[in-house]
């Protein structure tokens, strides 16, 4: 009677476990791949810190600290960072203020990724230029911002995950109820 019980248990223990090595069991049965911000979030922390030069060089822009969230109820996902400005007497290691976004996303079949798609700064704190956002410093974020979301992932799909998903299409990707879906078509 030990024997049957143990045996189950261990096939459960091994079971569970599978489904939560799987990004969802949607991406193995079903017509979605759900993604949560934990896994976006462990994905963009290995991005950064990043430096952009601008102004040919005169100025560096470092992007730091990703946070990410997907909003209960909205349909767009939120990033704030910290940002550091190199040059004019100023350390880019060293926290100049922070920024928030909103964004939709986009899948990249090139980049097997999800992108920024129509990005907006929704929030600007800059306590070490006195609080506002001047124009160079303004121009060089929307600079980032723009390439960011057109070259760089938040996400991008591993080589598990896309071979899982091989022979599908993916349709829209949707951003709803605390999570991110890849919608796949037949």
């Amino acid at each position: 009677m030990r024997r049957p019980a143990l045996a189950f248990a261990f096939f459960a223990a091994l079971f569970a476990l599978a489904l939560t090595a799987c990004t969802t069991l949607d991406a193995l049965v079903g017509n979605q791949v759900t993604f949560t911000a934990p896994q976006l979030q462990k994905y963009v922390d290995r991005q950064f810190p990043r430096d952009y030069q601008k102004l040919g060089g005169l100025v560096t822009l470092r992007v730091m600290h990703p946070r990410l969230t997907i909003p209960q109820d909205s349909n767009r996902l939120q990033l704030d960072f910290d940002l550091g400005i190199g040059g004019f007497g100023m350390d880019s290691q060293a926290v100049a203020g922070r920024f928030a976004l909103q964004s939709g996303l986009r899948f990249d079949p090139t980049t097997r990724g999800l992108h920024l798609v129509d990005p907006q700064l929704m929030n600007v704190d800059m306590p070490s230029l006195g609080g506002a956002m001047n124009a160079p410093t303004r121009a060089a974020l929307n600079s980032w911002l723009s390439d960011y979301a057109r070259q760089e992932p938040v996400y991008r799909l591993d080589d598990n995950a896309w071979g899982r998903l091989a022979g599908r299409r993916i349709g829209g990707t949707t951003i709803g109820d605390g999570k991110v879906v890849l919608h796949l078509d037949q």
